[in-house]
């Protein structure tokens, strides 16, 4: 009896030490959120942030085409594209993150399923808000700059000259890796809880993120690692060349997303593990 009291302490001082809390995994279908007013508004919230970060990043891209068409040093070059993407990214993320999570992609949404923290309910309609407000915001574009969008090619993603469908493909997986990978890592509950002293916003990296993937994508694919953002450039543009490649800027940011969520989830949080110890004492 003393052998078994003494061999608990451990695992009470253990259990007692722990300085944050893992939620609970989200269930895969949860019919309740279809009766709650806050489902509704982070719907609501997540189809305007994608307006517009579409309305900002896309009228940039015009932008630039359009000054750089007549002057070689004209407009805000790459460089700002990459800005207009990342800081639209950390200034939506931080206005919706206490609303819907602040995911306006749905390969984030998609990741984030895979890791069971949003429910199968939220994310398919997640997907749908984004991809309505990605369909409105270059649309807004489209109402105000009708002839510079017609002529520069509406913003809409496609492979570039000299690159192999195989090369933009995985161009795109590793993005939205980098991405989805920042998003899991920027929300950890262990690293909140470790990192408190750090003054450091979740938003912070992941619009750093985004920054980074287009500054090395955009020769390539002009950098989707948002299919709702893909989505919507297409379906406004309706040109062939938006939609001959398109599958790439689905099919690549949901492997790059699913890669990077089963990784944190099962390499990094070590689940798989935790899950075979657990088995293996309750045998």
């Amino acid at each position: 009896m003393t052998k078994e009291v003494g061999s608990s302490e451990p695992a009470a001082a253990e259990f007692s030490g722990k300085d944050y809390h893992d939620p609970p995994p989200a269930p895969l279908i949860d019919l309740d959120e279809l009766r709650k007013w806050s489902f509704y508004r982070a719907l609501i919230a997540e189809f305007i942030a994608t307006l517009l970060f579409l309305y900002v990043a896309v009228l940039t891209v015009i932008g630039y085409n359009s000054q750089s068409a007549t002057d070689e040093c004209g407009g805000v070059g790459i460089l700002g594209i990459a800005w207009a993407f990342g800081g639209m990214i950390f200034v939506l993320v931080y206005c919706t993150a206490g609303v819907s999570g602040g995911h306006i992609n749905p390969a984030v949404t998609f990741g984030l399923l895979l890791g069971r923290k949003v429910s199968l309910i939220r994310a398919l309609l997640y997907m749908v808000a984004q991809c309505v407000g990605a369909i409105c915001g270059v649309g807004l574009v489209k109402a105000l700059q009708k002839s510079l969008y017609n002529r520069y090619g509406g913003g809409a993603n496609a492979l570039a000259l000299g690159y192999s469908k195989g090369v933009g493909l995985g161009a795109e997986i590793i993005g939205t890796f980098v991405l989805v990978y920042t998003v899991f890592s920027a929300t950890d509950p262990k690293r909140s809880a470790r990192d408190s002293h750090v003054p450091v916003l979740a938003p912070l990296p992941i619009g750093f993120a985004v920054f980074m993937v287009h500054l090395a994508t955009i020769p390539i694919t002009g950098t989707g690692i948002n299919p709702a953002r893909s989505f919507g450039a297409a379906v406004i543009y309706n040109n062939d060349k938006a939609w001959d490649d398109h599958w790439i800027f689905w099919v690549g940011p949901f492997i790059g997303a699913a890669i990077a969520a089963l990784y944190h989830q099962y390499i990094l949080r070590a689940s798989a593990i935790k899950a075979l110890g657990s088995f293996r004492t309750n045998a």
